[in-house]
């Protein structure tokens, strides 16, 4: 080992050679110590920590890995957490699900077993379940917190770990600040309570699928004859191997749709993903077997899942007949003109409603919902803070619904995460309600555009992995700080949002106000005199620096379409070459 690798890095290898670990796990750290230097760094240079996705890494041995280990010290510190805020119950309650990755039956075995032990009540499905399940278990059995053992739409090489509260919203600040230092006084296996008291351990399956659908089925279903009438709509569907396969389809079966077409080979849980370069559906590669079975088969629509299933992905025919795939600001804001729309048709906008983005969404969420009446919040990205001012909202104001740009949305309050189930439903749901006023799905999303203004959003993801990739985003967000930009593509930068200070700059006069929100993130954001808004995200969850493009400009007529699609895609790629990202 040369001498230039860090000496926490030896020291935390050696703890492991010499602690309570197994001694298959000792000797793969003895063959990255003799053999693989790079990836010895790699797997002790940090701790894992809680992210805006929870705890999550690739897996292998190391502190900086998944492994037993590092999954168990994590839940001995979230169960003493739960111990000491709920020291007045008599008894705390947990639940805990698993998807298709490899290991995850292992890791929710272990973590099951770990809050048993700790004499904790826990509820275990019994197989595979979708992320939002586990939301609505935890609020559904009054527990206490949750686990879901999950690296969303990661590579094969991750897993990870989803922590919940007892509102069945993944952990938010303070608690996940105080999760961290609770499991860093963990420092040894033997403090952890890895076996005992199994009895502990209660098994649910299908009784609480059976709630779950019947209770999300009815936060749609809201034009019920334009359904009767296309319910041969015809809809390929993909889990990509994932937690979808048997729900989505249950739930399409139940509003009443009969056309549906699978792709057999990806209805294959499997978590290598055979199939796909990564099991992402915001990647196009992602849903092509779909596509080419919609193109076969003369489908409307596809529709795709990620591996846990809370995030969803539509590809919808255009004027040609080939398939567009939506990214998720144009499905999002499909959602929520249909439900604002239909709430309002049907008598259910009170004035009382309101709906949640994320600071890097689309804008036309927020001017939607304006010209409804409906209050519009922002948060920060991770479905946890939309999760959040649910619940400061709670009794308060109703929710219609609300998401994220990174393909996420839900419907009303029911399910505190992101849910592809229920909007599976809607997205059917809308393309019978837009069939009936003879229009497609994208003919709907441009009608939108006419009526409020051609909103265009792009994003630029540079990955920096490692160590080092860590350092070079950390220096490429202070070089911002300190060198924004003056003007992008041609139009001067009139404020500067810091979400580090929560400082709001307005660069013509040096005058700062407050950001209104209750906790600081890595995020800058540039606004424009012409509206165009660039934000700078380095990923909660991946290693990589996120760039955000949004610019817009009126639509007088769907003639213009073509021609102000390319102006905008233009604009966007001035701004990246100028950022130096292309």
């Amino acid at each position: 080992m040369s001498t230039d690798v860090n000496q926490q890095v030896k020291e935390r290898a050696n703890a492991w050679l010499t602690g309570n670990y197994d001694e298959e796990t000792k000797a793969q750290v003895r063959d990255l110590m003799q053999n693989n230097e790079k990836e010895l760094v790699e797997s002790f240079y940090q701790n894992l920590e809680f992210g805006t996705g929870g705890l999550r890494g690739i897996m292998g041995v190391g502190t900086n890995r998944m492994n037993k280990y590092t999954v168990g010290m994590a839940t001995q510190g979230l169960a003493n957490y739960l111990k000491k805020n709920f020291a007045s119950l008599s008894q705390i309650k947990v639940a805990i699900a698993h998807d298709c990755r490899n290991n995850s039956p292992f890791f929710a075995k272990t973590v099951a077993e770990i809050f048993a032990a700790n004499g904790f009540h826990v509820y275990f499905f019994d197989g595979l379940r979708p992320t939002p399940e586990l939301s609505f278990a935890v609020r559904h059995f009054k527990c206490q917190g949750g686990v879901m053992l999950t690296a969303s739409h990661n590579p094969k090489e991750y897993n990870g770990y989803k922590a919940y509260w007892e509102d069945g919203a993944q952990v938010n600040a303070p608690h996940d600040k105080n999760i961290i230092a609770e499991v860093s006084k963990i420092t040894d296996p033997s403090q952890v309570m890895f076996t005992g008291n199994a009895g502990k351990i209660e098994k649910i399956g299908l009784e609480v699928d059976e709630i779950y659908l019947k209770a999300i089925q009815g936060l749609i279903g809201l034009s019920p004859e334009a359904i009767k009438k296309h319910n041969d709509v015809k809809i390929v569907y993909t889990p990509l191997h994932g937690c979808g396969v048997r729900m989505v389809p249950e739930m399409l079966k139940r509003m009443g749709f009969t056309n549906l077409i699978h792709v057999p080979e990806q209805d294959v849980n499997d978590g290598n993903f055979p199939t796909v370069y990564s099991p992402n559906p915001e990647e196009p590669t992602a849903l092509k077997m779909a596509v080419d079975k919609a193109l076969e088969t003369g489908a409307e629509m596809v529709m795709a899942t990620d591996p846990d299933a809370d995030r969803i992905a539509l590809a919808v025919r255009d004027k040609k007949g080939q398939f567009q795939l939506l990214n998720g600001n144009q499905t999002n804001s499909i959602f929520t003109y249909y439900l604002l729309t239909r709430w309002q048709e049907l008598g259910k906008l009170t004035g009382n409603e309101f709906t949640v983005k994320t600071i890097v969404s689309t804008e036309l969420i927020g001017r939607m919902a304006e010209s409804f009446g409906v209050e519009w919040f922002n948060c920060y990205t991770g479905f946890k803070y939309i999760a959040e001012v649910v619940r400061e909202m709670e009794g308060k104001k109703t929710y219609v619904g609300g998401g994220e740009e990174s393909f996420g949305f839900n419907v009303g309050a029911l399910v505190r995460d992101k849910d592809s189930i229920v909007c599976c439903g809607l997205a059917a749901e809308i393309s019978a309600w837009a069939k009936e006023r003879g229009m497609s799905m994208l003919d709907l999303l441009h009608s939108i555009y006419l009526k409020y203004g051609y909103y265009k959003e792009s994003q630029i993801s540079v990955v920096k992995k490692g160590k080092e990739g860590l350092e070079l985003i950390q220096q490429m967000m202070k070089d911002f700080r300190s060198n924004p930009p003056k003007s992008l593509a041609g139009s001067t930068v009139k404020e500067i949002y810091d979400y580090q200070t929560l400082e709001i700059l307005a660069v013509a006069t040096g005058a700062k106000r407050k950001i209104s929100l209750k906790t600081t993130s890595n995020v800058l954001q540039w606004l424009t005199e012409d509206g165009t808004i660039v934000s700078v995200r380095p990923s909660g969850t991946e290693p990589k620096i996120k760039f955000y493009f949004g610019v817009r400009e009126d639509l007088k007529s769907l003639a213009d379409f073509d021609k102000a699609t390319g102006a905008l895609d233009s604009k966007m790629n001035t701004i990246a070459k100028e950022l130096k990202l292309v």
